[in-house]
C-alpha cells in the first residue's frame, strides 16, 4: 500500500484587490480611466476612502469630495451613481454610500 506524502491542497487564494496609486500623481486622479473594468476599481477606492457608510452627503457635499481627487466631480459623480456604489434619493438631495458587498 503506498502512501500519499503531498501535502493536502490550499484552496486558491483570492485575487488581491487591483492597485489604483498609478491612477494618481501628488494624491490627484490624472485622468478617469476609459476601460470599465479599470474605472470601477478606480470607483470602488473612491466610494471607500471618501464616503463612510451610513452618512447621508448632500450634493455639494459629494462634490467636494470628489473634486479633492478630480475636477470633473459631475462625471465622477454619475459613475458612481450608475455602478450602485452610491445611491441618491429621486430628488437629488442626499446621497449615500451604497452598503452591499461588491
Amino acid at each position: 500500500m503506498s502512501q500519499n506524502t503531498e501535502p493536502p491542497q490550499q484552496p486558491a487564494p483570492r485575487p488581491a484587490r487591483r492597485d489604483v496609486s498609478n491612477l494618481f500623481s501628488g494624491g490627484r486622479l490624472t485622468a478617469i480611466p476609459r476601460k470599465a473594468a479599470r474605472r470601477e476599481q478606480l470607483l470602488v477606492h473612491l466610494a471607500e476612502t471618501l464616503f463612510a457608510v451610513e452618512r447621508t452627503y448632500t450634493e455639494p457635499e459629494v462634490n467636494e469630495a470628489l473634486r479633492t481627487v478630480h475636477d470633473d466631480c459631475p462625471a465622477l459623480r454619475r459613475y458612481l451613481i450608475t455602478s450602485g456604489l452610491l445611491t441618491r434619493t429621486r430628488d437629488g438631495r442626499s446621497y449615500q454610500r451604497a452598503t452591499t458587498a461588491r
